[in-house]
């Protein structure tokens, strides 16, 4: 299954997901770290007030016990991220992934800006099981590599090289690791610059590549609107060529969300806490899964009507 497949399967909502308690989710992401070395002018993590601490990153016993549980519930695919840069501690996402896979988990992957996947991290990721390696590339050039992600451009280069590094490790290493990229798209001119990129440095060295819009990331990316000169979507309608509807919002009904703190959000792009409905340092899984604040908000999804929800404000609605 190609991994827009496994995109489509998870935001295009089956009838059985539309209900306030819907099935386990078949997918869950959880963030191993929530620091990130870029600073990427459209992300959520910008409404986070500061970085968070290395000692802040996941323990991984604590991540070894809410996966074993959500395996047992009938989770099949984990994602080791969810807004944080999870090679911002390689040694943690190695051995959540070896984790997984000795575990029986059908379906471990990654995305990752790229930047920090040096060739000891990729093997070291693909000896561990690794099924999906995706790198995130929304740049065109060096140029506005610095204005968007607010870096240095050194590692727009370092992400490039990554991609053909892990190309290279996998045919020597006959590793299985499914190797993909996608990339913001933008308007008119700057779209045709993004396509000679791909075409040129990404490409030829991944198994896929797709398009994805420019998300709100809960109306975070519409203050930056007038400074980047970008147009957000409406909340998160999936990816170029399988969009949704906005309503209801596949991100409270097929896919879960874990900070690194271990709070569960109904959000995919929830880097304030505003969206979290429960703790899995006091809760199972399927108890926060259907729990009444996830109840109460899936409800109003359903109806459409997201008047006095904490999804109210969102710049889809």
């Amino acid at each position: 299954m190609s991994i827009t497949e496994r995109i489509d399967n998870i935001t295009h909502l089956k009838e059985d997901y539309k209900q306030p308690k819907p099935p386990c989710p078949k997918s869950v992401k959880i963030e191993l770290t929530g620091r990130c070395n870029y600073r990427c002018g459209f992300c959520a993590l910008r409404m986070r007030d500061c970085q968070p601490k290395a000692e802040e990153d996941m323990d991984l016993e604590f991540f070894k016990k809410i996966t074993k549980d959500m395996y047992d519930n009938g989770v099949e695919e984990i994602g080791l991220f969810y807004l944080g840069e999870s090679l911002m501690n390689p040694e943690l996402t190695i051995a959540a992934c070896d984790y997984l896979k000795k575990m029986g988990m059908p379906y471990v992957f990654l995305t990752t800006n790229g930047s920090l996947a040096t060739p000891e991290v990729l093997t070291g990721l693909m000896e561990a099981g690794l099924d999906s390696l995706k790198f995130s590339i929304n740049a065109s050039d060096h140029e506005q590599f610095k204005e968007v992600m607010g870096v240095k451009p050194k590692l727009y280069s370092q992400a490039l090289e990554a991609i053909e590094d892990a190309w290279e490790i996998r045919r020597k290493g006959g590793y299985a690791t499914k190797i993909y990229a996608s990339s913001i798209m933008y308007d008119g001119d700057q779209q045709k610059r993004m396509e000679d990129l791909v075409d040129r440095y990404v490409r030829p060295f991944v198994d896929e590549h797709y398009w994805l819009p420019l998300y709100s990331m809960g109306a975070v990316a519409t203050q930056r609107e007038e400074e980047l000169g970008y147009r957000p979507t409406a909340g998160n309608q999936g990816r170029i060529g399988g969009l949704v509807k906005p309503l209801p919002c596949w991100s409270a009904f097929s896919e879960g969300h874990v900070r690194a703190d271990g709070m569960v959000s109904l959000c995919c792009f929830d880097a304030d806490g505003r969206f979290q409905v429960g703790n899995l340092h006091e809760d199972d899984w399927m108890t926060i899964w259907h729990n009444d604040k996830f109840t109460k908000v899936r409800e109003a999804h359903l109806k459409e009507d997201l008047k006095g929800t904490v999804c109210e404000d969102c710049v889809a609605y």
